[in-house]
């Protein structure tokens, strides 16, 4: 079985946000089917903001976020769950890649004077994108390109090394009735059972 980890990046810690249910459902699917799951919640968390490339580059990660870094490093399959903000991921979430995503953990610079390529240190993971989001999810996918989230996948996920990365859009939220919402939420139980 694989080890999962499931990451709850809505910035708001109020429970009753849909992302907070999202990610608990597909917790508790995961280990329905027999994987190892650990949790991050963003909006429990307090970290500081990167402010230099000299932090990124030579600086480590912060303790608040070290449980959470390591958890990266021993997952198989990551999950975030976020709304979208702005047409992409909230801040916190960037903040927490930034930290987290570094030289040393998820890629590796070449040796001076090498000629050599970057590394990705994160290789042979898998992660699922599940975004929550006002507007209708074919509208952003297709309109708009869903350039937010290929962002978090391309420049972000797939360059330290995860991939495949799958990606879960849920649009017309707030309008969603009761059993909509319900579907959603047994959708993503049948993801976290079979680790998809």
């Amino acid at each position: 079985m694989g080890k999962i980890l499931v990451i709850n990046a809505h910035p708001d810690p109020d429970p009753a946000r849909l992302c907070h249910a999202l990610a608990d459902a597909y917790a508790a699917g995961a280990a329905e089917g027999g994987h190892e799951v650990r949790r991050v919640t963003l909006g429990a968390l307090d970290f500081p903001l990167l402010r230099s490339m000299g932090d990124f580059e030579r600086g480590t990660v912060p303790e608040a976020l070290r449980p959470a870094s390591d958890a990266v490093i021993w997952a198989d399959h990551i999950v975030f769950v976020f709304p979208l903000w702005l047409g992409t991921m909230p801040a916190l979430l960037k903040a927490f890649l930034e930290q987290v995503m570094r030289p040393g953990v998820a890629f590796a610079y070449p040796e001076k004077g090498t000629g050599g390529f970057t590394r990705t240190l994160l290789k042979g993971r898998s992660a699922r994108i599940v975004v929550t989001m006002g507007m209708p999810a074919f509208l952003y996918r297709y309109w708009y390109l869903g350039h937010g989230v290929a962002g978090v996948r391309r420049n972000i996920l797939n360059f330290v090394g995860i991939k495949p990365v799958r990606e879960t859009l849920l649009g017309m939220v707030t309008a969603a009735s009761a059993s909509k919402r319900a579907g959603w939420l047994e959708r993503m139980r049948a993801l976290g059972r079979a680790a998809g």
